[in-house]
C-alpha cells in the first residue's frame, strides 16, 4: 500500500541547518512526501509538509494512528494559519494576541 524507499539516515544537527545544501535537501525531501524525525521537549516527533496527503498518510502508518486522528500542523509564524484553516471566530485572534503570537 505505501512506497517504501531504503536510504541512508542522515542526522543534521541545529548548526547543520544553517546550511544551505542541506536546508535543500530537506525540502526536497519534504515536498517529495518523505518524513523527518525530531527531537522536542518530551518525545521524538514525526514530521512531513502538511500539504501532501501522501506524507499526512505515511505518518499515520508510521505511528499506527487511526486516520480519523487528527495530525497537528506547527507552523513558523502566527500569519501562515489563513494557509492552513479558515478562521471564522475573531477569540482566535484575540488569544494569538494576549499571547504575544497575533498580527
Amino acid at each position: 500500500m505505501y512506497d517504501y524507499i531504503a536510504m541512508k539516515t542522515k542526522i543534521l544537527k541545529e548548526n547543520d541547518l544553517n546550511d544551505p545544501i542541506n536546508q535543500q535537501h530537506l525540502k526536497t525531501l519534504l515536498t517529495n512526501g518523505s518524513l523527518v524525525i525530531f527531537p522536542t521537549e518530551t518525545v521524538y516527533g514525526i514530521g512531513g509538509y502538511a500539504c501532501l496527503e501522501k506524507a499526512a498518510q505515511s505518518i499515520y502508518a508510521a505511528k499506527g494512528r487511526p486516520s480519523d486522528n487528527p495530525l497537528i500542523v506547527h507552523l513558523a509564524y502566527f500569519e501562515q494559519i489563513t494557509e492552513y484553516a479558515y478562521i471564522d471566530n475573531p477569540a482566535v485572534y484575540a488569544l494569538a494576541d494576549a499571547f504575544g503570537q497575533g498580527r
